[in-house]
């Protein structure tokens, strides 16, 4: 790794607005102080992965973090994280403003992304296509925090208790699934859905959907499979998520969410951090392209009740456990002294705050290169600091 030819300094962060489908027509202008556009804008990135960079102003410059790093890794990262990570921010920090469900997806692990990543090379599938369903070799485990109420569907719901909620729709062609589920079989029970010829799964999917809009049991998960199958009608992800738990978030609450966890975030804003990656392997509920082999080689199955996270200590450092990040939710009202241990992004979510003596607002951010120092936080807001974890 070549070393640094300069003391790497503090910068003010414009992150990059994705503008996708499910996303809100306000939440982020909100947040940003902006007018809004007219359209969706559904993330705001606040990284360097090279498909949204956030810019960095130092001075008189303004230039796209990933190349910043690119010019001055040990520089902007430190030896340490520069070596373990090739040169590149091991995380990528996000604002999320979600107004429509997204797609019924998973993350893969490390040795799937790169084994999947390197076949679709091999078939000579162009990065960024619409059919291609790896975008790098890292894995892509993440958590959430919730800014406003956050609602989702995350990990497979305990058999018996997904078997009883599609047993009271009272749909006849969903007969195997209910057994194959009384009998603690999530896997067969997934695999069976996904590999329906598509007519037969449209009309399982239809025929679910009807039931949900009836009145019974399970209230909360019809409402929401109902609201789901009028986006996506014919879609078989919409028994699949009722297969999954139902978890409301409040602001401050966070969940985990490691590589093979199916889920679909269905409603709310939250601040997103995860591994630096877009690898999506999506089983419904979208437009895009969905890969049920793929997906079905990454999901966990395994069922298992959800952790909802509150910060922990002193500190208010969300437990990580994985090395590549760690989130720090800190309600600033008045002047706070921060020891960073690695590069860090700090970003202000609401209120006016002064990180490093650089001012920033709701959506805005400070880039802190690893030689930066203890440096004082002052002012009043919200403010998210995203790092390196701690390694083994």
């Amino acid at each position: 790794m070549k070393a640094s030819q300069r003391t790497s300094t503090p910068g003010v962060l414009a992150g990059a607005v994705q503008t996708y489908p499910w996303g809100s027509l306000d939440a982020l202008p909100r947040i940003m102080g902006t007018a809004p556009t007219g359209e969706p804008q559904a993330e705001l990135w606040l990284g360097a992965h090279p498909r949204g960079p956030a810019v960095l102003r130092r001075g008189e410059s303004h230039r796209p973090l990933d190349q910043v790093i690119a010019a001055d890794p040990v520089g902007e990262l430190g030896a340490d994280t520069a070596r373990r990570y090739g040169g590149e921010l091991p995380f990528l920090l996000k604002i999320l403003a979600v107004a429509q469900p997204l797609s019924l997806q998973a993350h893969p692990d490390r040795g799937q992304a790169q084994t999947g990543f390197d076949a679709e090379n091999r078939q000579g599938i162009p990065i960024g296509a619409g059919h291609r369903s790896f975008s790098d070799r890292n894995h892509k485990p993440e958590l959430i925090c919730a800014l406003e109420p956050f609602t989702a569907l995350c990990g497979f719901r305990a058999p018996s208790a997904a078997a009883a909620l599609l047993d009271s729709l009272a749909v006849p062609k969903l007969a195997p699934v209910v057994e194959s589920l009384g009998k603690g079989r999530i896997e067969w029970a997934l695999r069976w859905l996904l590999e329906r010829p598509r007519q037969a799964a449209a009309e399982i999917a239809l025929q679910s959907a009807a039931a949900c809009a009836r009145p019974g049991p399970y209230h909360g998960e019809r409402q929401w499979a109902a609201r789901i199958a009028q986006q996506h009608p014919g879609d078989i992800g919409v028994v699949i998520a009722l297969m999954l738990n139902l978890v409301e978030l409040q602001p401050g609450q966070a969940l985990y969410l490691g590589p093979g966890s199916l889920h679909a975030y269905l409603h709310g804003v939250a601040v997103e951090i995860m591994s630096n990656s877009d690898n999506v392997l999506r089983g419904g509920l979208t437009a895009k392209h969905v890969n049920a082999p793929a997906l079905l080689a990454a999901t966990d199955c395994r069922a298992a009740e959800v952790s909802v996270l509150a910060p922990e200590g002193p500190n208010h450092t969300f437990p990580s456990p994985v090395p590549d990040f760690r989130l720090t939710r800190l309600e600033v009202a008045g002047p706070v002294l921060c020891q960073p241990s690695g590069p860090e992004i700090a970003l202000c979510a609401s209120g006016e705050v002064r990180v490093a003596g650089r001012e920033i607002v709701g959506g805005g951010a400070v880039w802190l290169p690893a030689g930066t120092g203890e440096y004082e936080v002052s002012g009043a807001g919200l403010l998210f600091r995203a790092r390196t974890g701690r390694h083994g």
